[in-house]
């Protein structure tokens, strides 16, 4: 086979990057060669790739349910917010700018369509099929002109549109029909139909509704996905703790030990990849949870001062939340802090940014005997070392560059007391080190914890995944979705009027 479908959705969060996934490891388990593609992201969750380029997690994450290794084709172009009106601009893994919203959608993002068309076609070339993912809503009626992730790359490929839409919040036929009825002629010949997400109950009760939009839209639904509790797949920015994990909180798996591990993470501004917890979470008897109050450190045995986009303004929000006081009485009383990237910079003596912002000489929380200065280049890296005894990956993304002046060597940052600093991202997920790292953090919190001797990282988001590829298996009609892939959109499928019904 040979071709390709783009998964948008009526609002953000719809499921499109799941339902992407879904998928990908569908058609990887049928023997199809797949690869997923998301030509503009915006997220603070991102991911090194072997080559060095910085793309979404997400899309890294859709790579490993096609069992392929991900790549800058798969995700050309990735906002990066700064704040509410900025965005650092990342074009083929690498940064090329701030840039105002105003200034992007105002023509650098129509002048992106070559590039990202260009890398589409490069991926068609080599596998099968291309699993696209949209953005938002492909209805975002004021930025259709320059839009190049949904429908404009829809039309630029030929690609048949599946429209997922959350049922779980309510007004879904609505959400299905209006996205339909803003799209011109022309988008609207390409939306071949829908897919429901998140579904509690009986099917058979939502069936009447599925039949009233097929006559209304003269589109078919191609599928009814259940809500699934439990899913941790990395998306774009859903705070949540994935794997055995919710929002806010994370649910504790049994622990083996006589106690459980509460590990708090700051939830500073700008915050990225605080997926870097998703492997804590994932541990029996640890219990995650994001904060946002000093009072909420008292119980804690080990708090995370996470990776952000703003280390100054992150900063500057612990210190008038208290949290920076707090952090403070933890490490002179030996308590466990784990500081990564953003968070490692933070803790440090000092900060010299005339790069992220502009604010020049700052002054850390000085709990680690670091010095930062902001360098233009960014760093991108994927790190392979030891610590602990154990072998440890990671991957690195910043701009801060550490010099430390002392402490105890850790993966490339430093240790004193209980206090950890390191710019490695994903070191969490090695297995033996995240095992050994717990047990000191248990031991010099006084708790009787032990970790789980064969939890595997890795293994869980394979569960993750293949749990995906069942959706989409089990409740969509994959007949219809592989012709739908296969032949594009059907013909004839009619035009609706924006009013219409009458």
């Amino acid at each position: 086979m040979s071709g390709g479908l783009l998964v948008a959705g009526t609002t953000s969060d719809a499921g499109k990057s799941v339902v992407t996934a879904g998928i990908c490891r569908w058609l990887t388990r049928k023997g199809v060669s797949v690869a997923p593609f998301k030509a503009q992201n915006m997220s603070l969750n991102s991911f090194v790739t072997r080559e060095g380029a910085e793309i979404g997690r997400a899309q890294a994450m859709q790579a490993q349910a096609a069992r392929v290794e991900p790549t800058a084709l798969m995700n050309p172009v990735l906002l990066k917010p700064g704040g509410d009106r900025t965005s650092q601009v990342v074009l083929m893994g690498r940064p090329v700018g701030e840039m105002s919203a105003r200034g992007y959608h105002g023509g650098r993002q129509a002048a992106l369509l070559d590039t990202v068309v260009g890398c589409l076609e490069e991926l068609r070339g080599t596998y099968d099929a291309v699993i696209c993912e949209g953005a938002g809503s492909p209805a975002e009626i004021n930025l259709r002109r320059t839009d190049i992730v949904n429908m404009g790359i829809a039309r630029a490929a030929r690609f048949p549109v599946l429209v997922v839409g959350d049922i779980d919040r309510g007004g879904v036929f609505a959400s299905f029909f209006g996205t339909t009825a803003l799209l011109s002629a022309a988008d609207q010949e390409l939306v071949a139909g829908y897919l429901v997400n998140k579904f509690r109950g009986d099917v058979s009760l939502l069936e009447p509704g599925l039949d009233m939009l097929l006559g209304l839209t003269g589109r078919r639904t191609y599928g009814v996905l259940p809500f699934q509790h439990g899913l941790g797949i990395d998306e774009e920015d859903g705070l949540r703790v994935s794997l055995r994990g919710a929002v806010r909180e994370s649910v504790v798996a049994p622990p083996v030990g006589d106690d459980v591990l509460r590990v708090a993470v700051c939830a500073v501004p700008l915050m990225s990849n605080f997926t870097d917890v998703d492997a804590l979470a994932a541990e029996p008897g640890v219990v995650v949870r994001f904060v946002d109050r000093a009072e909420e450190l008292v119980d804690a045995d080990l708090v995370v001062v996470p990776g952000t986009r703003g280390t100054v303004r992150a900063l500057r929000w612990l210190r008038e939340r208290g949290l920076a006081d707090a952090l403070a009485r933890r490490a002179a009383e030996g308590r466990p802090v784990l500081g990564i990237c953003g968070g490692f910079q933070v803790l440090g003596e000092h900060i010299e940014d005339d790069v992220e912002s502009r604010e020049g000489s700052v002054d850390g929380l000085g709990l680690l005997p670091v010095r930062v200065r902001f360098a233009r280049e960014k760093t991108l890296a994927r790190p392979v070392g030891e610590a602990l005894g154990e072998p440890v990956e990671g991957y690195e993304i910043h701009h801060g560059v550490a010099e430390v002046g002392g402490g105890e060597a850790f993966l490339d940052g430093c240790r004193v007391g209980e206090v950890w600093g390191t710019h490695w991202h994903g070191s969490l997920e090695s297995d033996g080190f995240r095992r050994r790292f717990l047990a000191e953090v248990a031991r010099a919190a006084g708790r009787r914890f032990v970790p789980a001797p064969d939890t595997s990282f890795a293994a869980l988001r394979e569960e993750q995944l293949d749990l995906l590829g069942d959706l989409i298996e089990e409740h969509a009609d994959t007949d219809a979705l592989l012709a739908l892939i296969e032949h594009g959109a059907p013909a004839g499928l009619p035009f609706i009027p924006p009013g219409a019904p009458s």
